[in-house]
């Protein structure tokens, strides 16, 4: 069985960010995601969401300011004293979602030192991070980005990606792989998921070249669900995209009976 879920952060925009949980279940859906929650009520989020009942697959750590550009900041010495002071509390609200996985985005290359030295620095940085997250039952996912959308960011392709896990050598990190990244980036989706499904921890998906739907771009949904389900991947595969059109006419792709826990077999005429 396959299990899709929802990014609430990128979808549903069209209501205030605590509503979106009681529309994700309204549209049938059993599983939610979402980036670090800023200027929200935390003890507010977590009532929105035990009523809802939504499970809530992964949080974001504190990636900065993302509406900006930013996209991580382990990488950026100035901020990793806030960056650790935010740990305790966002593992905090995991712990109260029951949410297992938290996804921390590494950031930007910089230009005022060699890369073997800031890969060195960030592998500090993500052990200390898993070994906090391991006390707390949380499993570490470290998402590589696409340079066309996100610029040079540290971690832009699976296998890199996953030599730098295996370097650092924490049990609780794993990738993050999201197929519109790793499309823009490296193509042969079905392949590298077929490969690499027992060191993925979660799956995202929007089509590609423009972040939207499926159907709206170049990927095939249908034979990459059925490629994904028979890779034994056995986590949630999240929609992360922006939607043409309103969020719930978007997802037309994915019937109302389909948003659960879905056999491989439904998965033909997507």
């Amino acid at each position: 069985m396959l299990q899709f879920g929802i990014n609430v952060s990128i979808l549903l925009r069209e209501y205030p960010f605590l509503e979106r949980f009681d529309q994700a279940a309204r549209l049938g859906f059993g599983v939610a995601e979402f980036w670090w929650p800023h200027g929200e009520d935390l003890r507010a989020l977590v009532r929105r969401v035990r009523d809802s009942g939504l499970r809530v697959a992964l949080v974001n750590f504190d990636g900065g300011d993302l509406a900006a550009g930013e996209r991580g900041v382990l990488n950026d010495p100035a901020r990793l004293p806030a960056f650790r002071a935010h740990v305790p509390a966002a593992l905090e609200l995991a712990a109260q979602l029951g949410c297992p996985r938290m996804n921390a985005l590494a950031g930007r290359w910089h230009t005022d030192a060699p890369h073997d030295e800031q890969l060195a620095q960030l592998r500090e940085q993500y052990a200390w991070l898993a070994a906090q997250a391991h006390e707390a039952g949380v499993a570490v996912q470290i998402e590589p980005l696409n340079s066309w959308d996100n610029g040079p960011c540290v971690f832009t392709r699976s296998r890199e990606t996953l030599e730098f896990i295996e370097s650092v050598g924490a049990p609780n990190l794993q990738l993050q792989y999201d197929i519109y990244h790793m499309q823009r980036m490296e193509g042969n989706i079905a392949a590298t998921v077929r490969e690499l499904a027992g060191r993925i921890g979660h799956m995202q998906f929007a089509d590609s070249p423009g972040r939207n739907q499926p159907g709206t771009g170049e990927l095939r949904f249908g034979y990459l669900f059925e490629a994904i389900a028979a890779s034994g991947y056995t986590g949630v595969i999240s929609a992360e995209y922006n939607p043409l059109g309103d969020s719930a006419a978007s997802l037309g792709w994915l019937p109302p009976d389909r948003r659960g826990p879905i056999a491989p077999s439904a998965l033909k005429s997507l």
